[in-house]
């Protein structure tokens, strides 16, 4: 298995991509590609731990890619201009077969637009998805859509619910995963039109496309292991994810400045150590890697544009438990079902309708 890391995508590249790179490689089987500026790379390889790549392991090594593409590129523009990128030559080794994941914590927009037109989406899939992980009362919770779409209508949620439900299932081993649609009220009049007609939809045909939905999910319900999958338009998710892990941020930072204030609060601590590590290791998102990027052709990953060594590190092992998984070809087989496409002809018929009447 080939693992292809953009090295010059996000705020701490290429630094941070070159250190978790080197970091997972021992804790995984694949090779790791970095790509971007093989000068810039090999000098700070070098620099970093006095040695070739290659010295480091076999199985790492650099592919030169001239460009980068930056955040505040426009998106379609930056895939059709900047040829010589790390993100596009990183999707055209994707899409020839060259590596078998792609690893971006680059221009989101960027990564999205060339997922789409140059990886290609699933037939029968409408709007490709972010699935993010975060943490959960003794589970993980995924969040679809986390970024990836924010204008979406209700055909687009019940995909989200259905891929989701799907990955959930043969990824994670979840028998039948619990689905909910992120909402303001557990009541099915509750929300604005997206969210009321999408509920309304997937009330309908949940059980047709085999999803468990479970009804409207509240923010404050969302992470106490009673749902296995939160949906949601890639706007509102995005702001639902970010504020999570402020919060995470903020009760770590808020409890090692009590637990540090003073002598006696530092011997009060002691005891309760283990119990912190615990909680800190379940709050650390960086532990859960980046997004999966469902409903494209070959499996792509969308790193945090913050990431760190350590976030580049989990990522890289997610993305080989991704590949291992055939996540992907199981998603392609269901959704090219005839029996799939049927469904999806009648419900847009249904929808077609509704909006005639």
């Amino acid at each position: 298995m080939r693992i292809l890391l953009d090295a010059m995508g996000g705020d701490n590249a290429p630094d941070a991509t070159i250190r978790g790179a080197v970091d997972a490689i021992d804790e995984v089987k694949a090779e790791v590609v970095l790509i971007g500026q093989e000068a810039v790379i090999t000098s700070k390889v070098k620099d970093f731990y006095g040695k070739n790549l290659s010295e480091i392991s076999p199985r790492l090594s650099v592919c030169n890619a001239k460009e980068i593409i930056e955040m505040e590129d426009k998106p379609t523009d930056a895939i059709r201009q900047k040829k010589d990128s790390s993100m596009v030559v990183g999707f055209n080794m994707l899409k020839e077969g060259k590596g078998d994941v792609f690893i971006s914590a680059g221009n989101s927009g960027a990564l999205l637009t060339g997922a789409t037109l140059l990886v290609g989406r699933i037939k029968g899939i409408d709007r490709p998805a972010l699935a993010g992980v975060l943490p959960a009362y003794h589970s993980r919770l995924v969040l679809m859509d986390c970024g990836a779409n924010t204008n979406c209508k209700p055909i687009n949620l019940l995909q989200f619910a259905q891929m989701s439900s799907i990955y959930m299932h043969n990824t994670l081993g979840i028998e039948s995963p619990k689905i909910g649609l992120l909402n303001i009220g557990t009541e099915e009049t509750k929300g604005n039109d997206l969210v009321r007609n999408s509920y309304q939809l997937l009330k309908k045909y949940s059980g047709d496309l085999n999803i468990n939905f479970i009804g409207n999910v509240e923010g404050r319900e969302a992470f106490l292991g009673d749902v296995d999958v939160v949906v949601a338009d890639g706007f509102t998710g995005n702001i639902f994810l970010k504020s999570v892990e402020g919060l995470g941020k903020f009760v770590k930072k808020s409890m090692k400045e009590s637990f540090g204030k003073n002598l006696f609060a530092k011997l009060c601590a002691v005891p309760s150590l283990p119990a912190i590590k615990r909680f800190s290791k379940m709050m650390d998102y960086k532990e859960y890697g980046g997004a999966l990027f469902l409903g494209v052709n070959k499996p792509v990953v969308k790193a945090h544009g913050s990431s760190d060594a350590k976030l580049f590190k989990y990522t890289i092992k997610q993305a080989e438990q991704f590949v291992e998984n055939k996540a992907v070809d199981k998603l392609t087989s269901i959704y090219e079902s005839e029996l799939n496409k049927e469904k999806l002809a009648e419900i847009k018929a249904y929808i077609q309708d509704l909006e005639n009447n």
